[in-house]
């Protein structure tokens, strides 16, 4: 299976996920975002590195290109994945400005869904799940990974560095930042970084419950000088995903006018399409955080909310 992304990206629907299906072992069928992943190939011979994490099973030559191979059984807190469970596969993914091999038992096949049927997880799941949404696929429960997490957690990512530039006086810009990400590692990221700027924010987890929290807060004027001013988006959300959130945004009277960010752990030029088509001021890729503090800068001052 080569080059599965270059099967979607032509069509530029934004109204829908296309779904990677796959197991590890047994029934159990998880899925992942087709533009994250670059081939599928069968598990190649891995160099394995001393002292590496646990569920980095070793590293791999592909394509003129080394990269880490890692157990996503053993990375979700299962069994790892051994011989003995049949032939094995590596998805080849690209996200985040990286590449990595994800080992899995068997590839189903790649189907089409709305956003509208991803769910978020089950809240019984709690917040140690790798879970970034579900939905139904011939009746049955398909597990959209949180391969953000994944990675934070295999790889170490999971604390950039921040000390980049002085903060911002909250006494000059007491506007909040609205940030919408399924994510929970994506979440503390910015979170982070909005901390050290000394600006205030809120969170959602999807765009259905961001529109709720703009609802609730309201926009930033003279008369509620606390009110949000910019949001950051990721554009993978269940229900809502982040194109879905700026369009209606954008044919909301009252919200139209809002500076919209998409933040987004997907890489290449068809993001910046979708983007101005349903009329987003800027999309950036994670997560380069100080690429993300001159976006977040650069959000505040085009509303003459800091100074610079």
């Amino acid at each position: 299976m080569d080059k599965v992304s270059d099967a979607v990206v032509g069509d530029n629907s934004d109204d829908r996920l296309d779904l990677l299906l796959f197991e590890l072992r047994g029934q159990q069928r998880f899925g992942i975002n087709v533009l994250k992943v670059q081939e599928i190939v069968p598990c190649p011979s891995l160099t394995r590195l001393p002292q590496a994490h646990f569920a980095i099973r070793g590293i791999a030559h592909l394509r003129e290109r080394t990269i880490s191979v890692i157990d996503l059984a053993a990375a979700l807190g299962r069994r790892p994945i051994d011989s003995n469970d049949g032939p094995l596969w590596v998805i080849v993914t690209e996200f985040n400005r990286s590449h990595q091999g994800l080992l899995i038992g068997r590839v189903d096949r790649i189907v089409e869904c709305p956003w509208r049927s991803v769910l978020p997880p089950p809240s019984a799941s709690g917040t140690n799940s790798y879970m970034s949404g579900v939905t139904a696929i011939d009746g049955k429960l398909v597990q959209i990974l949180d391969v953000e997490r994944v990675l934070a957690e295999v790889t170490g990512a999971s604390n950039p560095d921040l000390e980049l530039c002085g903060p911002v006086s909250a006494t000059t810009c007491s506007a909040r930042v609205l940030v919408v990400d399924d994510s929970t590692v994506a979440r503390r990221h910015t979170a982070s970084i909005l901390d050290q700027l000394n600006i205030g924010y809120a969170m959602a987890r999807d765009g259905r419950e961001a529109l709720g929290v703009l609802d609730r807060i309201g926009l930033y004027d003279a008369e509620h000088p606390q009110g949000i001013a910019m949001v950051i988006a990721d554009i993978e959300m269940p229900e809502l995903d982040g194109y879905a959130l700026t369009k209606e945004l954008r044919q909301h009277a009252s919200w139209s006018s809002l500076y919209v960010l998409l933040h987004t752990s997907l890489n290449g030029n068809v993001n910046l399409e979708r983007a101005e088509r349903c009329g987003a001021n800027s999309v950036l890729t994670k997560f380069v955080a100080e690429e993300l503090v001159r976006e977040i800068l650069t959000g505040l001052r085009s509303q003459g909310l800091i100074d610079g």
